[in-house]
């Protein structure tokens, strides 16, 4: 039987959903080797249509295709995490600082909204409407930044920032302290104090890597005790 998922626009964006989601909530584990006759049956598509959607997480660096054993979730390293965060310091810092200098008052009412989601969906400790909710969250800061390279940008890391989210979120004490920066830098951006709320998303980040760094850390010494 096929797990419950939304009715997709095509048959490979269905199983790209299902794949994406799966190694995002922890699901499939880093390391772990997919193998295709058991997700083919699972999702009941063809080979074909499972290895299109393998090649677009490929390219999303979800996985990597391993000779002889086929396609395994990826492992990010601390080195890539690390690199990851530092890309994101600095250009979601600059995009919260010019939201909070030119967004409409509309667009900060629509964050507000968000944050409002974000709080939500962390009640119900639900990774998957929390990776969702956090994501609009920037989605709404980089639609109205000002800055379409910097959203181009982005976008193209979306899919290891999410991992990185999860992982960060997966320890217990981390949430609630996201929720109070978010909050923060929220009422940073609604006084219009851009220097404040770059430096407030800065912080945030540096924070969310800490958490994710532990956890990396933890993983990967995990995998070096094993015989």
């Amino acid at each position: 039987m096929s797990p419950p998922l939304r009715k997709p626009d095509s048959l490979r964006s269905h199983v790209e959903t299902f794949l994406r989601e799966a190694i995002m909530n922890g699901r499939f584990k880093p390391g772990e080797r997919l193998i295709e006759r058991e997700l083919c049956e699972m999702l009941e598509v063809s080979r074909p249509s499972l290895r299109e959607a393998l090649r677009k997480l490929e390219a999303e660096k979800l996985i990597k295709i391993v000779l002889h054993r086929g396609p395994v979730v990826a492992s990010i390293s601390m080195k890539e995490a690390s690199d990851l965060y530092a890309i994101r310091a600095l250009m979601e810092s600059y995009a919260v600082h010019e939201f909070a200098r030119l967004a409409s008052a509309a667009a900060i009412e629509r964050l507000g909204q968000t944050v409002q989601d974000l709080h939500t969906a962390a009640a119900s400790r639900d990774r998957k409407e929390l990776l969702t909710a956090k994501s609009k969250f920037y989605d709404v800061i980089l639609g109205e930044c000002g800055n379409d390279l910097i959203k181009e940008m982005l976008l193209n890391l979306l899919s290891r920032i999410n991992l990185l989210r999860s992982t960060s979120f997966s320890r217990d004490d981390r949430l609630p302290e996201s929720l109070k920066e978010i909050d923060h830098m929220f009422e940073l951006i609604k006084a219009r104090n851009a220097p404040a709320a770059r430096e407030a998303a800065h912080q945030h980040i540096l924070n969310a890597e800490k958490a994710a760094l532990i956890v990396l850390g933890h993983q990967e010494a995990a995998v070096s005790a094993q015989p």
